[in-house]
């Protein structure tokens, strides 16, 4: 064949590999092990151009680290439960299951197609009965710890609808099918008590040397520890008991500069502070209004924020004044206690709040820049550091010492102590759906919430639901899904209508695929700990926070019971960025999806791999380009036409010299995950073959190098050559370090950090020397001419910058 031919070669090779079980790996190997996994993919029904991208950057590992001689896992497989399915059922009159099922086949003939060396045998699915008798079997095991429990809590309630909605059917305060506004609903759910772990989940971000600075940073915020003082104000109501507003600051240094206190409207304290006042009415119509409000508009801080008063007044425990609370909207339950003292000098938050309702401001801490500053002259909170002014014995003190004085003060008269306030909270895992994993509890009337027995597992979701997108959970209207007898008294009781966020199944996957055909247990713990923790793992910058952490929780949960012997899931982690199009992320809400079937149908597979890895560095946005694509393509082509046409053979040193300094340069490129460089590398070595001629071994080195970007070509043209086994199980190449050293080097020269030129001298060449050629340079001179060098800043053998003025 003179013309290169991807729709004949693809499913040919394709073919081959499958029938020879080619990627197929045991479960030990005398072989160093490495697990490169890339997450998951939800079975959406296509493939874009972002999962090629991630699934591209997995098998380039995959293949090189195998050629490389280690004992490669690389699996595949679905996470299927969630809301779009269920969507699909309601809109489309299609079962979850079935949508799914049809995604999962149309997605699996697309991966294969691309030719991504997958042990499909290893294959795991979250919907199935097989998996999610786990994901069950974990949730008891950590019931049984007392990790898995109940409480009430806020979820979106559509009134129209009479339903659930999650976060994501909320669009802008209003519900996604029938637009009405979206209310706020106190029900009983069920948490996993990740705050039990918080601590170990921050330290532990220490041991993550292999994870991107900017990942690591996400989790400590999110985790949020700090380090302050809790503070009683009390409460005293006419004819009634005292009762404590508990809240957590890290700065007592404002404690004699609070003015009013600001309760959460969800604060359970909140009802009683208004029974029998004539605030009452008005703080209930309040209540009732930010139920409309959403979450993320809530905790806008540019936003005006809104409140009323209670009627009721506390007590600042520092000097004893009767101060008013407030209900606002701008205090959150989910963070510290949901009440905060208000400090509106000290405070741009509570500066504004007092300044709309009149509140009194008090500084406290004085800025040295302006003393003598009254409240009234303010126009914004003051918030650096100063002197205390107004605090009692305080006064006169640097606030920093104060910040700890107040502390020990507040401990010493019993109204305060040291506490340390964590961001995260508990793991809400409830979902009023039904395509997810059922949660194994029933509840008796006797007995309470009792575990279903493990020999009972899994509790199957029934298929004959009705979908009607109004009123409960299909589950919860499943007289025989429902109704059962508890176990402890044998008595009739009802079972969980709730099912899992979907984040539990896929924060085990990885162990699952280490053992996925056990039908005894989640996975062997001798396989889990031969294969973990993952070495290589893959996938976008927006799971940086949530999956990685409840990955990191079970990982600890499972370690903690003995089950696994590793307590970080991921070694290494590579975060891909988004592929982008028109300058937009690709979305079929944009219209500027680009599919990867009309790509493989007209360039074939090797072309979109090469270009989505030639492109960009794996780590940045990648700029769709058809141009790019078309590029890729043609070198291809001259691949192809080289290797096919045999070339001229050549006794040339220099080709020896500079194929030896390619696969070094490849193997390093490739190391770092600079495949856009080694591809680049690649073709050069392609430009020397046509100038210089070929020998069998430069040819065959080429085809190797190129083999993990582009595996049907290579292995097409391999057996071309004469070989017989697969080019995936050869050898990677190896190279001369002498032959490999640079003779020359390219530097570039910069004339104010501007660069105006590149020099190529000798590798050995000294810093004068360079300095003499950067400055011989007639570019360079241009702009220095008739100017004063005034310094030279030289990166040894790197780069050279003249500064002149």
């Amino acid at each position: 064949m003179k013309e290169y031919p991807p729709s004949i070669i693809e499913p040919k090779w394709q073919s081959d590999w499958e029938k020879k079980k080619l990627f197929e790996i045991a479960d030990q190997s005398d072989r160093p092990k490495y697990y490169n996994l890339v997450m998951f993919p939800y079975p959406s029904g296509n493939l874009h151009m972002g999962h090629v991208r991630n699934y591209a950057i997995g098998d380039v590992i995959a293949r090189y680290k195998t050629m490389r001689g280690f004992h490669v896992l690389h699996p595949i497989g679905w996470d299927a439960f969630g809301l779009p399915a269920e969507n699909a059922a309601i809109g489309h009159g299609v079962h979850p299951a079935e949508w799914t099922a049809k995604c999962i086949e149309r997605m699996t003939r697309q991966l294969k197609r691309l030719g991504i060396s997958y042990d499909w045998s290893r294959e795991v699915t979250t919907s199935r009965e097989d998996y999610y008798k786990w994901t069950q079997w974990l949730f008891l095991k950590m019931f049984e710890k007392g990790l898995a429990f109940r409480k009430k809590a806020l979820v979106n309630w559509c009134p129209k609808c009479e339903t659930v909605l999650a976060n994501e059917q909320v669009k802008e305060g209003v519900c996604w099918r029938c637009s009405s506004i979206v209310e706020e609903k106190d029900l009983e759910q069920w948490f996993l008590k990740i705050t039990d772990y918080a601590e170990r989940l921050l330290n532990d971000i220490a041991k993550l040397s292999g994870w991107p600075e900017n990942v690591k940073t996400m989790q400590k915020n999110w985790i949020g520890r700090s380090e302050g003082t809790e503070v009683f104000f009390p409460v005293h109501e006419p004819g009634g008991e005292t009762q404590t507003l508990k809240i957590f600051t890290t700065r007592p240094d404002t404690l004699f500069g609070v003015t009013y206190m600001v309760l959460a409207p969800e604060h359970p304290l909140v009802l009683e502070l208004i029974a029998d006042k004539e605030e009452e009415r008005e703080v209930r119509e309040y209540i009732k209004r930010v139920k409309h409000e959403s979450r993320r508009l809530r905790e806008e801080p540019t936003l005006e924020k809104d409140g009323v008063f209670s009627g009721s007044y506390a007590v600042n425990p520092a000097n004893n004044e009767k101060i008013p609370i407030w209900v606002s909207d701008y205090v959150l339950m989910e963070y510290g206690s949901g009440a905060v003292m208000a400090v509106p000098a000290h405070d741009q938050r509570d500066f504004l709040f007092a300044k709309k309702f009149n509140l009194p401001i008090r500084i406290v801490i004085e800025d040295p820049k302006r003393p003598g500053l009254l409240p009234e002259e303010m126009t914004e909170a003051f918030v650096d550091e100063g002197v205390m002014v107004n605090s009692g014995k305080f006064d006169g003190t640097k606030s920093p010492e104060a910040t700890r004085a107040i502390a020990d003060w507040a401990i010493e008269q019993k109204f305060g102590k040291l506490a340390v306030n964590y961001k995260i909270r508990d793991w809400l895992i409830s979902r009023q759906r039904y395509w997810g994993a059922p949660i194994p509890i029933i509840h008796c009337g006797e007995c309470g919430a009792v575990p279903v027995p493990e020999k009972e597992l899994p509790v199957k979701l029934p298929t004959d639901v009705e979908f009607t997108g109004k009123g409960e959970s299909p589950l919860a209207r499943h007289k025989v899904f429902l109704e059962t007898h508890c176990p402890k008294c044998h008595e009739p009781a009802l079972r969980e209508a709730d099912t899992m966020d979907t984040f539990i199944c896929s924060s085990w996957y990885f162990y699952r695929y280490c053992d996925p055909k056990n039908d005894k247990e989640a996975f062997a713990k001798n396989k889990v700990d031969y294969w973990m923790p993952v070495d290589q793992y893959i996938g976008g910058i927006e799971h940086a926070i949530l999956h990685l952490l409840y990955s990191r929780f079970f990982a600890k949960f499972l370690f903690d019971s003995k089950l696994i012997s590793v307590d970080e899931p991921f070694t290494n982690l590579l975060t891909q960025g988004m592929v982008v199009k028109d300058g937009a992320k690709m979305s079929k809400s944009k219209g500027n999806v680009v599919d990867p079937d009309h790509i493989v149908e007209k360039y074939g597979a090797d072309t979109a791999r090469l270009f989505i890895l030639f492109a960009s560095p794996p780590e940045r946005e990648l700029e769709w380009s058809d141009q790019g694509v078309e590029g890729s393509f043609r070198f291809l082509n001259r691949v192809w036409r080289l290797v096919t046409g045999h070339g001229s053979t050549t006794r040339d040193s220099r080709l020896e010299t500079k194929l030896h300094q390619t696969i070094k340069a490849v193997t390093d490129d490739i190391e770092r995950f600079s495949f856009n460089t080694a591809i680049a590398k690649l073709m050069e070595l392609t430009n020397t073959l046509y100038e210089l001629g070929t020998t069998k071994e430069s040819l065959d080195s080429l085809l190797l190098l190129l083999s993990p970007f582009a595996p049907h070509i290579a292995e097409e043209l391999w057996h071309e050559l004469g070989n017989k086994d697969s080019i995936y199980r050869q050898p990677w190449p190896a190279y001369d370090p002498e032959l490999a050293a640079e003779s020359e080097i390219t530097i570039p020269v910069q004339v104010n950090g501007k660069l105006r030129d590149t020099i190529i001298i000798s590798a050995d060449a000294s810093e004068e020397e360079i300095k003499a050629k950067a400055l011989a340079s007639e570019k360079v001179r241009s702009f220095t001419s008739g100017k004063q060098i005034v310094k030279v800043i030289s990166v040894p053998k790197k780069l050279i910058n003249l500064v002149v003025k």
